[in-house]
């Protein structure tokens, strides 16, 4: 196998939603302290993503930017929504042709699900699969959510890098801080940045074994009526347990009239998000996910090829 190839550019975006504030105020503060993300090997860059939609302590001016990027902008092109002309500016800036291309993006989240510390993967390459393995050992506490079959990886910021990975921290209000949050959320991405540099200097340490991921099955709604509006609440027993199992017949719902709406699918779910504020307007009460060990490995001569993304 030829030499191995490097990452040059990791770029680390905040406030892709303008409420989240952990994201925000950690770019801020990497702006303000380079050095504290500044590694030997490769050059990060920060960003914060809808500085419009921070401003108005908003999520988003016309358009959710977090699904704007499956778009192929063209410099003619009359847009119109905020978002829409943000991410074109950014696919200028970090895109595969753009200015300064990203070999890796890191896009920063917050819910007011209780997602814990949750990275969110696409793929199942060595790459994305040795950098998961390797969080988690480092802090077995954190949860690995593949959404690869939701079409997020299409559209999503982190789909504008050759590599991209999501980090989603909760519970936690939307355009609030939260010190606890806010310094694991600081170390993870540390973490991350040393895998990074630690691939580019050939010190990774590989892992073979099994690792445990959350794999998207689909999203539920609220039960509504035929006007739309909502019928049902999270039930009281399935609120804030993201990523317990959910088993057939267990309560999920509970209506207005005191009704328990239970789990209908003959299988045990994990689910997430759970009662995401952020979602009502998208019709997702929760998304429901297939707990799996997935084996992982390198070959023997212990590289992984990026090759083929970057």
């Amino acid at each position: 196998m030829g030499e191995t190839k490097k990452l040059n550019r990791v770029l680390l975006v905040g406030g892709t939603h303008g409420n989240e504030f952990i994201g925000i105020f950690l770019i801020k503060k990497f702006q303000q302290f380079p050095h504290l993300i500044a590694r030997s090997s490769f050059e990060t860059q920060t960003l914060l993503g809808n500085p419009k939609a921070f401003k108005a302590n908003m999520r988003y001016i016309d358009k959710d930017l977090n699904r704007c990027f499956a778009q192929h902008f063209s410099e003619e092109e009359d847009l119109i929504a905020y978002e829409d002309i943000r991410a074109r500016e950014i696919h200028q800036q970090f895109g595969s042709s753009g200015e300064t291309p990203a070999d890796v993006v890191v896009d920063l989240h917050s819910s007011t699900a209780n997602m814990g510390l949750t990275l969110i993967i696409d793929r199942d390459d060595a790459f994305t699969l040795q950098l998961a393995a390797y969080l988690s050992s480092v802090n077995p506490s954190i949860k690995i959510y593949h959404s690869g079959d939701s079409g997020r990886s299409e559209d999503s910021f982190r789909s504008l890098g050759k590599l991209g990975v999501a980090v989603e921290v909760g519970p936690i209000s939307q355009g609030v801080l939260k010190a606890e949050l806010f310094l694991k959320t600081e170390a993870l991405i540390h973490e991350i940045l040393n895998f990074l540099e630690k691939f580019n200097q050939g010190e990774v340490l590989f892992f073979n074994q099994e690792l445990t991921v959350y794999r998207y099955v689909k999203t539920i709604d609220y039960p509504r009526n035929k006007s739309g509006e909502i019928q049902a609440m999270i039930h009281p027993h399935l609120q804030f347990r993201d990523y317990h199992p959910l088993h057939p017949d267990d309560p999920m719902f509970l209506s207005f009239d005191g009704t328990v709406i239970s789990y209908e699918d003959a299988s045990t779910t994990h689910p997430i998000f759970i009662n995401e504020a952020a979602y009502y307007e998208k019709g997702i009460a929760m998304s429901l996910t297939k707990k799996q060990q997935l084996p992982i490995h390198v070959e023997d001569d212990h590289q992984i090829n990026v090759g083929n993304f970057l």
